[in-house]
């Protein structure tokens, strides 16, 4: 009986864990939107300004959580409007020039999220073993797209994004997973901060696919 009173009160805990870290991605996913519209006439300078101050932010959160979860709430908000800033010049070129292609990722984001998030969270196969894998995979990603800044590739960025996709299929199957073993209600800005990140890397690279050119790599 003890045990049964166990298990039901864990899986509330991890039902309430999930409910909460997907709250938080939604609101930040809305802070992101804002600072799309409000940046939707900043140049490109401000885009990587914006960028910097984006990632100083995603680092602040490591420390803010232990200050307090409300402080680690507000980096996580604060971080999706200013990422929001920093992309606003690349979605209104994309509004402008392909806007078909903006409506397409987004709606590629969400069934790539849902599907490969519900994988990770039903499978049992442990995926932290991958991790390490995944981190230099996308290391190697990176380093391919500095290649590509200065070496013309055929359909290089085509290959970029879809190299993209596949590694962070895995890095959103992880996540879940994580979100789904985890049971600290504390750990939910960062479980939302690295979903958040995995939704907008793959949004990303829909983007420069359907867009077929430019995009901001995150």
């Amino acid at each position: 009986m003890i045990g049964g009173d166990t298990t039901v009160t864990s899986r509330s805990e991890g039902n309430t864990l999930f409910a909460q870290t997907m709250g938080l991605v939604a609101a930040t996913g809305g802070l992101f939107a804002l600072g799309a519209y409000l940046g939707r006439d900043l140049s490109i300078g401000w885009g990587i300004a914006f960028w910097v101050a984006s990632f100083a932010c995603l680092v602040a959160m490591s420390f803010g959580v232990r200050a307090g979860e409300e402080i680690g709430v507000g980096l996580l908000f604060l971080f999706g409007l200013l990422v929001g800033l920093a992309m606003a010049p690349t979605i209104a070129y994309y509004a402008d020039t392909s806007p078909q292609a903006v409506w397409q990722a987004g709606g590629a984001t969400a069934l790539f999220v849902a599907g490969f998030g519900a994988a990770g969270w039903a499978t049992r196969r442990d995926l932290s073993v991958y991790a390490r894998l995944l981190f230099w995979a996308l290391v190697g990603l990176i380093l391919y797209g500095i290649v590509l800044i200065f070496a013309q590739i055929p359909d290089g960025a085509r290959v970029y994004s879809i190299l993209g996709l596949v590694i962070f299929a895995g890095y959103v199957m992880f996540d879940f997973q994580r979100l789904r073993l985890t049971t600290n209600s504390d750990s939910a800005p960062l479980l939302a901060s690295s979903i958040f990140v995995d939704l907008l890397n793959v949004f990303n690279f829909f983007l420069s696919l359907f867009g077929g050119g430019r995009t901001s790599r995150g």
